[in-house]
């Protein structure tokens, strides 16, 4: 029936949920190496001789941003198995 949920049910539905909503912070993440891989590119279009020091920049900052999601991935994964 519909209306027939036990204490078990709630828990795994409230899990799903805020795994799901943990993983909101991963937009951000996206969102922002998308934007600092196109401005490298851009700027080692313009100054091909600075390439190699643009895109080690790049790479330390796509890291960084990629932490943020990982951490994000972490805490959903933690609401799903370790969370009781």
């Amino acid at each position: 029936m519909i209306g027939e949920f036990n204490s078990s049910d709630l828990i795994t539905m409230g899990k799903a949920i805020g795994a799901g909503l943990a993983m909101i912070g991963v937009i951000g993440p996206g969102i922002g190496i998308g934007i600092v891989v196109g401005g490298a590119v851009q700027a080692m279009g313009r100054n091909p001789d600075a390439a190699q020091l643009i895109q080690t920049n790049m790479i330390l900052g796509v890291a960084f941003a990629e932490a943020v999601a990982i951490y994000a991935l972490v805490v959903a994964l933690i609401i799903i198995f370790v969370i009781s």
